[in-house]
């Protein structure tokens, strides 16, 4: 029975992929539409006329795009309860994460429409794109072992145990359908434990008897995982726990860098791997070809697309272009309004077009300077902050900084890290002092970072590189780069940078 069903849902979401990606303008233009009229009775979709039916230039033309400061006094309304705000009754659930610039966490609406029609849409397409590419390794056949993080109590509601707030992952997990729970492993009760070194321990013991066949989650984690049951088992490497085990679903971080440590973690020419572009906003694209870094842009999602050309991002008003009008090669912020009530919203990502038939995308970047190797989602603003607080405690001045970080290795006991490269004015005299504060003034403003940094799970504290006085300047002048409009790059996931800046010490 159980057999039938997965069979029937395969064949079903591969013909719905196939019908958007043939019919990518016109599936785009109905998604349009049916965001508009759902919100219609909404104070947005009354203000700015979505019962009207807006073609998509008259939609650009009354809709403002919005970043999520400034879509934050409409977003705090929905948190506090109020209903019909930007999308029709109240909303419960919350994603959250790091990235903004004015708080310690922002929080994503998460409404029913966008769970089913787009998060959980989305992984019935991905199960049948990985079942269509690889159906020899028979991924449906095991456990699908996923990593979610944990929810909480709405903070702007904590009397009403109904609005919960917490990783997108912990919030599709606790509200998954039936067919979706069955496939997977650990039970939520261990899935959504809240202390990382408990929950990882705990989770190890329980699946080292499951059949195991799949992974889905952050390679940060996974990897802390991986290692924990290999040692658990008393095992070389985790195919002697799981045999059967061929493929792993990742996000949220590059996977490049991971690539050679999960071929040792992961030995054997069975293993597949297939990316997956799941934000706090949306289900947004996956990988449907092997062996490739393009994603599909999912296009019957629930989410309506826009994108601004790069030279158009600090217009007061940028001009923003839709499916139809994106060229190739070209690099573009992407801007979703969505069936969460997220509207013309700016996410902070950059892609690249890399077919336009179907339309494929890679993740080029973000909108402002980020560190995010782990999932730890530090951004120029968190740097800043910790770096002037290091500097006032312990009576410092910074000329100038770059940080990137530090890879996991193969040996068990590596951990993920940043290293930061710090040219002072004025050095510290206690330099361990100066780290200290940088660290922990960083887990006080980005709970993502905190989260990472839990009894140095997966994230050990920063490593301090002091430069010599000059360092920076003659990086510059090598690049051809040194002038007022120049600057160093603060912060990166790539360790380009910080090594040729090492190159000057």
């Amino acid at each position: 029975m159980i057999d039938s069903i997965l069979t029937w849902t395969v064949q079903r979401r591969l013909a719905s992929i196939e019908h958007f990606s043939q019919n990518p303008h016109e599936v785009q233009a109905q998604v349009l539409q049916d965001l508009l009229l759902r919100a219609r009775s909404t104070e947005w979709g009354q203000r700015y006329g979505f019962a009207d039916a807006p073609s998509a230039w008259e939609f650009a033309q009354r809709v403002p795009v919005s970043s999520y400061e400034e879509l934050y006094p409409a977003l705090e309304r929905v948190l506090r309860g109020e209903p019909d705000v930007l999308w029709p009754g109240p909303v419960q659930w919350f994603a959250k994460s790091s990235g903004t610039t004015n708080a310690r966490s922002k929080y994503i609406p998460v409404t029913r429409e966008s769970l089913q029609e787009c998060h959980y849409r989305a992984g019935r397409d991905m199960t049948a794109l990985a079942t269509a590419l690889y159906p020899e390794n028979r991924i449906l056949a095991g456990k699908t072992l996923s990593l979610g993080g944990t929810h909480a109590p709405n903070p702007f509601r904590p009397e009403e145990e109904g609005s919960r707030v917490g990783d997108v992952s912990a919030v599709i997990m606790q509200n998954l359908p039936a067919w979706a729970e069955f496939l997977r492993t650990p039970p939520l009760e261990l899935a959504l434990l809240d202390e990382w070194e408990e929950k990882i321990d705990r989770i190890a013991r329980h699946v080292l008897s499951v059949n195991v066949s799949a992974l889905a989650g952050v390679p940060t984690w996974i990897i802390v995982l991986l290692r924990r049951v290999t040692e658990l088992a008393g095992a070389d490497n985790i195919t002697e726990v799981w045999p059967n085990l061929s493929l792993f679903l990742h996000g949220a971080v590059a996977f490049g860098p991971y690539r050679e440590l999960f071929r040792q973690l992961i030995p054997g020419p069975q293993m597949r791997y297939l990316e997956i572009y799941n934000a706090s906003e949306g289900y947004i694209a996956l990988q449907d070809q092997p062996n490739s870094e393009d994603l599909l842009l999912l296009l019957n999602h629930g989410i309506y697309y826009e994108f601004i050309p790069l030279d158009e991002l600090d217009a007061e008003h940028p001009q923003t272009l839709t499916l139809e009008q994106v060229e190739l090669g070209k690099a573009y912020a992407l801007v979703l309004s969505t069936n969460a009530g997220l509207w013309r919203y700016k996410i902070g990502d950059t892609v690249r077009f890399t077919s336009l038939a179907p339309y494929r995308i890679r993740i080029t970047g973000r909108t402002k300077h980020f560190l995010n190797a782990f999932g730890e989602e530090v951004v120029i603003e968190n740097a800043d902050a910790a770096i002037a607080a290091a500097c006032q405690a312990t009576n410092t001045t910074v000329r100038d900084y770059t940080a990137a970080p530090i890879y996991f290795d193969a040996s068990a006991a590596s951990r993920g890290g940043h290293q930061w490269l710090i040219e002072f004015s004025q050095p510290p005299q206690d330099p361990a002092r100066f780290t200290a504060v940088l660290d922990e003034t960083l887990r006080k403003l980005n709970s993502d970072y905190d989260a990472k940094r839990h009894r140095d799970l997966a994230l050990s504290p920063p490593l301090l590189t002091i430069a010599s006085t000059g360092t920076f300047t003659r990086w510059l002048a090598r690049k051809g780069k040194l002038g007022g409009q120049h600057k160093v790059p603060r912060l990166s996931n790539s360790r380009e940078i910080l090594e040729a800046v090492l190159q000057e010490v």
